[in-house]
């Protein structure tokens, strides 16, 4: 089969780590492909024996002995969230996720620095924060894109005099924009960078086209596009491209463009974390979500009906999928209706990259509507189909891989099933 990539249609959360874990837990995959975001993602999977993980950095299908993870260059690298997230893993039965994972050389690193001028800046929002996650992730790309020359990079833990000099530039660059930052001296941070090169694969991209030859690789996104850097409701977005266009790049430089299957994955409650447009947000609601609470940086977990009209969006600002992965069914109840329209409009048009204006204004224009409702349907999954024009080729009633039911043939593991 082609290689699958899987990409969230909502605000993020919609169950990207538990679609990626079937993947891996019915076929046999090479590695777990992670193309954009950084340590702020949050993908949980849990298995029929109980055992939970919270996947940020490693990919999804980690539980599956054998199965690799890739961090390519569109990923914002941690080397110190890694670490953290290993130990946990370890201690959920995973004890070789350092072994099993490869890192492209450049890749961004964030660094304590980064953290720290992340959650200065979100402070100094006050109640007009943007809801970042406070871990430095968007604050890494935008130096990047500042001082190109400058920025950490992963392969820089090889060369410490390089890495010294760079994280100095970037310190003091910091500082002098917003003062004295809460993060440790620099030659605090050298040994765990350097710790890093010395523990983990470091790759160029040729690793990767390797890889693609050699099995099944599921690119796994963070996030979700209706966050998108370019086609989310700015200023409430992160910095990173949450389509498939990173996948899109990647297998173009490795010789293989267009050999992917694209899934979406939607949540059949559209929710989001944090701040910014939820057109069909309704406290009354009466649901809850173990994995989400709220949090300092982020704010609320927030639940709303069924919202075809962003996800209708998202499926354009994508470019389309092969099939779309249904999740949180298991919830569908008498209190949950689907909207098809908003009082103004039932479609929002993708604009072109980086007319960040035309995003504002959408954006208000969000914050203004108000959604129309349809009573719950009967079935979800086939209104859902009809609503987006697209095959529900996945549906999952659990968090496990056991919950999860293939519709069709695209999904289907075939010859190339195994047991979880």
């Amino acid at each position: 089969m082609n290689h699958v990539a899987v990409v969230d249609l909502g605000y993020g959360d919609a169950g990207k780590g538990t679609v990626v874990d079937w993947l891996c837990a019915t076929r046999q995959v090479h590695t777990v492909v992670r193309f954009n975001g950084g340590a702020q993602a949050a993908h949980n999977v849990v298995l029929r024996d109980g055992r939970h993980h919270t996947f940020a950095q490693f990919g999804a299908g980690t539980f599956h002995p054998g199965v690799r993870t890739h961090l390519s260059r569109h990923v914002v690298v941690d080397p110190l969230a890694l670490a953290a997230e290993a130990d946990h893993l370890a201690t959920v039965g995973v004890p070789d996720a350092l072994d099993r994972l490869t890192v492209d050389g450049d890749a961004l690193l964030a660094t304590p620095y980064h953290r720290a001028a992340n959650r200065a800046r979100e402070i100094a929002r006050g109640a007009d924060r943007h809801g970042s996650c406070g871990l430095g992730v968007g604050e890494a790309v935008a130096y990047g894109l500042a001082h190109p020359d400058d920025a950490p990079r992963v392969a820089d833990c090889h060369h410490p005099a390089l890495l010294r000099r760079r994280l100095t530039a970037l310190r003091d660059r910091l500082t002098a924009e917003l003062g004295p930052l809460d993060a440790p001296p620099i030659e605090d941070c050298l040994p765990a960078f350097t710790g890093f090169a010395g523990r983990v694969a470091i790759v160029d991209g040729r690793w990767l086209a390797g890889a693609l030859r050699t099995g099944t690789c599921v690119f796994e996104g963070a996030q979700g596009v209706l966050l998108d850097e370019w086609h989310g409701f700015h200023p409430y977005t992160t910095w990173s491209t949450t389509t498939f266009a990173n996948v899109d790049s990647l297998l173009a430089e490795a010789g293989r463009p267009g050999d992917v299957t694209r899934i979406g994955v939607l949540r059949v409650v559209t929710t989001r974390h944090g701040h910014g447009p939820l057109v069909t947000e309704d406290p009354s609601l009466p649901f809850v979500d173990a994995h989400n609470a709220t949090n300092p940086w982020q704010g609320r977990f927030r639940f709303g009906h069924f919202d075809a009209v962003a996800h209708r969006y998202a499926l354009a600002a994508a470019g389309g999928v092969d099939g779309l992965a249904l999740t949180h069914l298991d919830v569908a109840g008498p209190d949950l209706r689907i909207c098809r329209r908003y009082d103004t409009t039932d479609r929002l048009t993708p604009g072109p990259p980086g007319d960040l204006d035309r995003q504002a204004a959408l954006t208000a224009r969000l914050l203004r509507s108000r959604p129309v409702y349809d009573e719950p349907p009967t079935d979800w999954a086939e209104a859902v189909r009809v609503e987006l024009n697209t095959p529900v080729v996945l549906t999952s009633h659990g968090p496990t891989a056991d919950d999860k039911t293939p519709h069709g043939s695209l999904l289907a593991p075939g010859a190339l099933a195994r047991t979880a």
